[in-house]
């Protein structure tokens, strides 16, 4: 299977090579454009919406406990983070709605104020993408089993392919977070 970084590669250059082919400045293709967009964000959401409306009907309540680690920008250190998969899930998904509205307002300044189509048309296809590989979406919504790189709480992916970091999950670090004091009481 095409890793998301390669495929998000490919799908680029052709969209550069069709955007080539358009006119940009005609009113009926701005149009279409923006309705194409529209469209794709609103997918996006309505695919979002479906992954949360199931898990609030799952209602997994079994727990999960995990180290976040430090912030490499705040002086934080490591907290330990106890939930539900239920509220865990719930919060990744309002989490990527709300990435959702971060592009709309990225793309609605580019393209509303700066006048710049070609961005609009390349992000057509990127919301109903990164939607539809979301691990949320694929677990819950495609069935797929939770476990390896889908398994919660879920490690963010390397920009440059390295060793990914994300939460600790192992019995020693927990323990260490739990005598230190670092969080631990469930959130509601």
């Amino acid at each position: 299977m095409v890793s998301p970084q390669i495929s998000n590669l490919i799908i680029m250059l052709v969209m550069m090579q069709l955007s080539r082919r358009i006119d940009m400045e005609n009113e009926q293709n701005i149009l279409y454009i923006r309705i194409a967009y529209g469209a794709s964000v609103g997918l996006a959401f309505i695919i979002y919406q479906l992954t949360r409306k199931i898990i609030v009907t799952k209602n997994d309540l079994t727990t999960l406990k995990y180290v976040q680690p430090s912030s490499p920008f705040g002086g934080e250190g490591e907290k330990l983070e106890t939930t539900t998969v239920k509220d865990y899930d719930l919060k990744e998904i309002d989490s990527a709605i709300k990435s959702i509205y971060t592009g709309l307002a990225m793309m609605g300044f580019m393209h509303l104020y700066m006048k710049y189509t070609n961005p609009l048309f390349m992000q057509c296809i990127s919301p109903i993408k990164t939607a539809l590989e979301s691990n949320e979406v694929k677990i819950h919504l495609f069935g797929k089993p939770a476990t390896g790189d889908m398994k919660r709480p879920f490690t963010a992916a390397s920009l440059f392919g390295g060793a990914t970091s994300g939460p600790k999950t192992d019995k020693q670090s927990i323990e260490e977070a739990e005598r230190a004091g670092n969080g631990g009481v469930k959130a509601d």
